[in-house]
């Protein structure tokens, strides 16, 4: 079997990416910026390094291996199986309802008059399963690849304009981070999906794993973190664009953003009708909405996508039967469903879903990480493909930071 090229083996990054670019950047790095304007830039700097190793393990260990890191969770023990389960369950409610909330609150917002945000995102999660059942790996990554070139584009270009205008914050109105307990939550939840939570490293060995089966190609190692590179470099680059919008538009203005979905979808594309003018509402409102229905769509492909295999590895008599496509129309539906009845009974507050979901995945995240690392140092692993030296020293470095972080909060949400 042939090997891809690096620019055909350019997709699983990108998919990896459109499911990055969303609450994350357009939500959580534009809250940041409109509130400490740029002081927390270290933090996107800083989290970014340090979650590196985590999610770089995936396309390492799937392309030198042909596995899924589901499968290399089976080798460390069922244990480690069951422990991915729930930390999914307890997570993808939370995670697919608040992205698909903050979507349908841009269609709302943009098509004014049509139909109020829950009605969208029953709409929207009807849409994205039809895609998933129908178009699987292929549309997804035919569709990323125009997404992630509009949305680069016009952030790069609102930025260029906004500090063309100059940073100028009212002294009386600017906040600074204080290290308070809002302050505290605040950065956890903005560093939870930073760039994106670490249980997208499993879904991104599943992309690989269909481009390959889908092109009848092979993976090298090197192309495939040449595109993973490309993709998480590349969301680094854009969450500093969405925090310098929001600290040059919105910090010290006296103005913030609303906690309803569908008001702070407005104030978001005025970030970027302010920065180029009037004439880009159109531009900007197609590279929101697109955005983050790319989000919302990964995600739901990614669940059963990953539940479906889980499942039968757990539960072995299921894998005997003839046919386990019912298994991801099952949990298709499971996800879908729970998202909606999340946002129906939720959706007054879009930040607190959000907040919710972020601060959830924080705390995950050193668990999941220490997975990723367990699992790519395995014997099974070719030498060559092993974590080199700097790496395996990041990764310990990203663990200590992070579980530091998430026993700090504890603590002081729990205890003081």
């Amino acid at each position: 079997m042939k090997h891809l090229s690096k620019l055909s083996a350019l997709g699983p990054g990108l998919v990896w990416a459109a499911a990055a670019i969303g609450v994350s950047h357009l939500v959580q790095s534009t809250r940041a910026g409109s509130m400490y304007g740029f002081e927390l830039i270290w933090i996107v700097l800083l989290i970014n390094l340090f979650k590196y190793p985590f999610f770089e393990f995936a396309p390492r260990y799937a392309a030198s291996t042909g596995e899924s890191l589901l499968d290399g969770y089976q080798r460390l023990g069922k244990w480690a199986l069951y422990l991915f389960l729930i930390l999914t369950i307890g997570t993808m409610f939370a995670i697919q309802s608040a992205v698909t909330l903050v979507t349908a609150g841009l269609f709302a917002n943009i098509f004014e008059g049509s139909f109020d945000a829950v009605t969208w995102a029953m709409i929207l999660l009807g849409t994205s399963a039809i895609i998933v059942i129908v178009g699987r790996y292929s549309a997804l990554d035919r569709i990323i690849k125009f997404i992630i070139v509009t949305l680069t584009l016009t952030t790069v270009v609102a930025v260029v304009f906004s500090f063309s205008k100059g940073f100028n914050p009212n002294p009386d109105l600017a906040k600074s981070f204080n290290w308070e307990f809002t302050d505290i939550a605040f950065l956890i939840a903005f560093a939870g999906w930073m760039p994106t939570a670490i249980d997208i490293s499993v879904w991104h060995s599943f992309w690989i794993l269909a481009k390959k089966k889908e092109s009848g190609r092979n993976f090298s190692m090197k192309n495939s973190l040449f595109d993973f590179n490309v993709g998480y470099f590349g969301t680094a680059i854009l969450a500093l664009g969405f925090l310098s919008l929001g600290a040059l538009v919105m910090y010290g203005t006296g103005e913030e953003f609303s906690p309803k979905g569908t008001e702070f979808a407005g104030q978001l594309i005025s970030l970027y009708t302010k920065s180029i003018g009037p004439w880009a509402y159109i531009l900007i409102s197609i590279a929101a909405i697109t955005t983050m229905f790319s989000t919302t769509l990964t995600c739901l492909d990614a669940y059963p996508r990953v539940l479906k295999p889980l499942t039968e590895m757990i539960v072995p008599k299921v894998k005997s039967t003839k046919d386990t496509n019912w298994l991801s129309y099952l949990w298709l539906f499971v996800v879908a469903v729970g998202a909606y009845l999340t946002i129906r009974y939720f959706a007054s507050s879009m930040k607190f879903m959000v907040d919710l979901a972020t601060t959830l995945s924080f705390i995950t995240a050193p668990i999941l990480g220490w997975m990723n690392f367990k699992v790519v140092r395995g014997s099974n692993v070719p030498e060559y493909a092993r974590p080199k030296k700097w790496l395996v020293i990041l990764s310990w470095v990203g663990l200590v930071v992070l579980s530091a972080f998430s026993v700090y909060f504890l603590v002081w949400r729990f205890f003081v």
